[in-house]
Protein backbone atom coordinates (compact mmCIF):
# COMPACT_ATOMS: atom_id res chain seq x y z
CA UNK A 1 0.00 0.00 0.00
CA UNK A 2 2.83 2.43 0.84
CA UNK A 3 4.41 1.56 -2.51
CA UNK A 4 1.14 2.38 -4.29
CA UNK A 5 0.93 5.78 -2.53
CA UNK A 6 4.51 6.58 -3.52
CA UNK A 7 3.69 5.69 -7.12
CA UNK A 8 0.65 7.97 -7.07
CA UNK A 9 2.70 10.83 -5.61
CA UNK A 10 5.30 10.30 -8.34
CA UNK A 11 2.57 10.40 -11.01
CA UNK A 12 1.14 13.62 -9.53
CA UNK A 13 4.60 15.24 -9.69
CA UNK A 14 5.05 13.98 -13.26
CA UNK A 15 1.66 15.41 -14.23
CA UNK A 16 2.53 18.82 -12.72
CA UNK A 17 5.87 18.83 -14.57
CA UNK A 18 4.15 17.87 -17.82
CA UNK A 19 1.61 20.67 -17.30
CA UNK A 20 4.40 23.23 -16.82
CA UNK A 21 6.24 22.00 -19.91
CA UNK A 22 3.01 22.01 -21.92
CA UNK A 23 2.25 25.57 -20.85
CA UNK A 24 5.69 26.67 -22.05
CA UNK A 25 5.46 24.74 -25.33
CA UNK A 26 1.91 25.90 -26.04
CA UNK A 27 2.77 29.48 -24.94
CA UNK A 28 -0.08 29.59 -22.41
CA UNK A 29 1.98 31.60 -19.93
CA UNK A 30 1.27 35.26 -19.33
CA UNK A 31 3.90 37.71 -20.45
CA UNK A 32 6.23 38.52 -17.57
CA UNK A 33 6.17 42.24 -16.89
CA UNK A 34 8.60 44.45 -15.00
CA UNK A 35 8.04 47.20 -12.48
CA UNK A 36 6.26 50.06 -14.23
CA UNK A 37 6.89 52.88 -11.79
CA UNK A 38 6.12 54.30 -8.37
CA UNK A 39 2.58 55.25 -7.45
CA UNK A 40 2.83 58.91 -6.50
CA UNK A 41 -0.01 61.06 -5.22
CA UNK A 42 0.22 64.83 -5.74
CA UNK A 43 -1.11 66.57 -2.65
CA UNK A 44 -1.44 70.13 -1.45
CA UNK A 45 -1.45 71.59 2.03
CA UNK A 46 -2.05 75.18 3.11
CA UNK A 47 1.28 76.90 2.49
CA UNK A 48 2.83 73.87 0.81
CA UNK A 49 1.60 73.13 -2.71
CA UNK A 50 2.76 70.52 -5.19
CA UNK A 51 3.95 67.92 -2.72
CA UNK A 52 4.33 64.33 -3.89
CA UNK A 53 3.59 61.38 -1.62
CA UNK A 54 4.42 57.74 -2.20
CA UNK A 55 1.39 55.42 -2.05
CA UNK A 56 2.64 52.42 -0.06
CA UNK A 57 0.37 49.41 0.50
CA UNK A 58 3.10 47.92 2.69
CA UNK A 59 2.95 50.78 5.20
CA UNK A 60 0.52 50.55 8.12
CA UNK A 61 0.97 54.28 8.87
CA UNK A 62 1.17 57.61 7.07
CA UNK A 63 4.62 59.09 7.58
CA UNK A 64 5.71 62.75 7.55
CA UNK A 65 9.18 64.15 8.26
CA UNK A 66 9.45 66.56 11.19
CA UNK A 67 10.78 69.25 8.83
CA UNK A 68 7.58 69.13 6.73
CA UNK A 69 5.39 69.17 9.85
CA UNK A 70 7.19 72.33 11.03
CA UNK A 71 6.84 73.93 7.58
CA UNK A 72 3.08 73.24 7.57
CA UNK A 73 2.67 74.68 11.09
CA UNK A 74 0.16 72.00 11.98
CA UNK A 75 -1.54 71.68 15.36
CA UNK A 76 0.33 70.22 18.28
CA UNK A 77 1.54 66.66 18.14
CA UNK A 78 0.04 63.94 20.28
CA UNK A 79 2.51 61.86 22.26
CA UNK A 80 3.00 58.27 21.21
CA UNK A 81 4.70 55.22 22.67
CA UNK A 82 5.09 53.85 19.17
CA UNK A 83 8.47 52.51 18.08
CA UNK A 84 9.14 52.02 14.37
CA UNK A 85 11.36 49.45 12.72
CA UNK A 86 12.48 51.01 9.45
CA UNK A 87 13.48 49.27 6.24
CA UNK A 88 17.16 49.13 7.24
CA UNK A 89 16.06 47.34 10.44
CA UNK A 90 16.89 50.44 12.46
CA UNK A 91 14.63 51.31 15.36
CA UNK A 92 13.26 54.86 15.59
CA UNK A 93 11.02 56.70 18.05
CA UNK A 94 8.55 59.10 16.39
CA UNK A 95 8.28 62.69 17.58
CA UNK A 96 4.51 62.32 17.79
CA UNK A 97 1.29 61.89 15.82
CA UNK A 98 -0.49 64.69 13.92
CA UNK A 99 -4.18 63.81 13.81
CA UNK A 100 -6.82 64.84 11.29
CA UNK A 101 -4.50 66.51 8.82
CA UNK A 102 -6.44 67.36 5.67
CA UNK A 103 -4.66 66.15 2.56
CA UNK A 104 -5.86 67.81 -0.64
CA UNK A 105 -5.58 65.61 -3.72
CA UNK A 106 -6.92 67.35 -6.80
CA UNK A 107 -10.19 68.87 -5.62
CA UNK A 108 -10.77 66.29 -2.86
CA UNK A 109 -9.84 66.60 0.81
CA UNK A 110 -9.09 63.47 2.85
CA UNK A 111 -8.40 63.42 6.62
CA UNK A 112 -5.29 61.53 7.68
CA UNK A 113 -3.24 60.90 10.79
CA UNK A 114 0.52 61.20 10.28
CA UNK A 115 3.30 59.73 12.35
CA UNK A 116 5.95 62.46 12.57
CA UNK A 117 9.52 61.25 12.45
CA UNK A 118 12.75 63.25 12.51
CA UNK A 119 14.54 61.93 9.43
CA UNK A 120 15.99 63.24 6.19
CA UNK A 121 13.40 62.57 3.49
CA UNK A 122 13.69 62.61 -0.27
CA UNK A 123 12.89 66.29 -0.99
CA UNK A 124 11.00 65.30 -4.16
CA UNK A 125 8.73 62.79 -2.37
CA UNK A 126 8.72 63.62 1.36
CA UNK A 127 5.52 61.84 2.44
CA UNK A 128 4.44 58.22 2.62
CA UNK A 129 0.72 57.54 2.44
CA UNK A 130 0.05 54.06 3.78
CA UNK A 131 -2.98 51.80 4.05
CA UNK A 132 -4.91 54.10 6.43
CA UNK A 133 -4.94 56.94 3.87
CA UNK A 134 -5.50 54.61 0.91
CA UNK A 135 -8.47 53.07 2.71
CA UNK A 136 -9.94 56.49 3.60
CA UNK A 137 -9.56 57.60 -0.03
CA UNK A 138 -11.18 54.37 -1.29
CA UNK A 139 -8.08 53.79 -3.39
CA UNK A 140 -8.15 51.26 -6.20
CA UNK A 141 -4.70 50.44 -7.52
CA UNK A 142 -4.33 48.91 -10.98
CA UNK A 143 -0.70 47.92 -11.27
CA UNK A 144 -1.09 46.59 -14.83
CA UNK A 145 -2.54 49.87 -16.15
CA UNK A 146 -0.32 51.98 -13.88
CA UNK A 147 -3.26 53.82 -12.33
CA UNK A 148 -4.53 54.63 -8.87
CA UNK A 149 -8.13 55.80 -8.48
CA UNK A 150 -9.32 57.72 -5.41
CA UNK A 151 -13.03 58.11 -4.68
CA UNK A 152 -15.01 60.72 -2.80
CA UNK A 153 -18.82 60.58 -2.72
CA UNK A 154 -19.97 60.07 -6.32
CA UNK A 155 -16.76 61.28 -7.95
CA UNK A 156 -13.37 59.76 -8.54
CA UNK A 157 -10.01 60.88 -9.76
CA UNK A 158 -7.50 58.66 -11.51
CA UNK A 159 -3.77 59.24 -11.26
CA UNK A 160 -1.41 57.83 -13.86
CA UNK A 161 1.70 56.39 -12.29
CA UNK A 162 5.03 58.15 -12.72
CA UNK A 163 7.17 60.99 -11.43
CA UNK A 164 4.66 63.61 -12.60
CA UNK A 165 1.27 61.94 -12.18
CA UNK A 166 -1.60 63.11 -14.38
CA UNK A 167 -5.06 63.54 -12.84
CA UNK A 168 -8.33 62.57 -14.54
CA UNK A 169 -11.75 63.14 -12.91
CA UNK A 170 -14.75 60.87 -13.40
CA UNK A 171 -18.36 61.07 -12.23
CA UNK A 172 -19.48 57.74 -10.86
CA UNK A 173 -22.95 56.45 -11.57
CA UNK A 174 -24.87 54.69 -8.82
Amino acid sequence: EAFEQQGQAHRVNEDASNENCSAIVLKKLSEKLGDLCRFLIPCDFTGFDNCLALADLGASINLMPLSIWKKLRLATLNDTKMVLELAGRTISKPTGVAENVFVKVGKFYFPADFVILDFVADPRIPLILGRPFLSTAHALIDVYEGEITLKHDDQSLTLKCGDTPSIYYNNLES
